[in-house]
């Protein structure tokens, strides 16, 4: 990866999904800009935040969608990654995104 650039890799989804309420959201059904956790495989030599193995949130719609043997990946800005997840500790506090 050059730049500023992150490649990352969206989980293959089980198709249908369900609300916390329950309900059962059919795999066709659409959702108004959601935004998506993929794993990041690779970075570019400028990315500051983000490093490989991290899970980041991003908006489906920003990234190139590129092939790779096969494989679907996604190529976007570092500045176009919302969160980066963490693992919980045993003494912490708060939210962690």
């Amino acid at each position: 990866m050059l730049h500023d650039r992150v490649l990352v890799r969206v989980p293959a989804e089980d198709g249908e999904r369900r609300s916390s309420s329950g309900i059962v959201i059919p795999a066709t059904a659409q959702v108004a800009r959601r935004l998506t956790w993929g794993n990041v495989l690779g970075v570019g030599n400028n990315v500051r935040n983000v490093k490989v193995g991290n899970r980041v949130l991003f908006n489906q719609e920003d990234p190139l969608e590129v092939e790779i043997q096969g494989d679907a990946y996604l190529v976007m800005r570092e500045r176009d990654i919302h969160a980066i997840a963490s693992e919980r500790t045993e003494h912490g506090t708060g939210l962690y995104l």
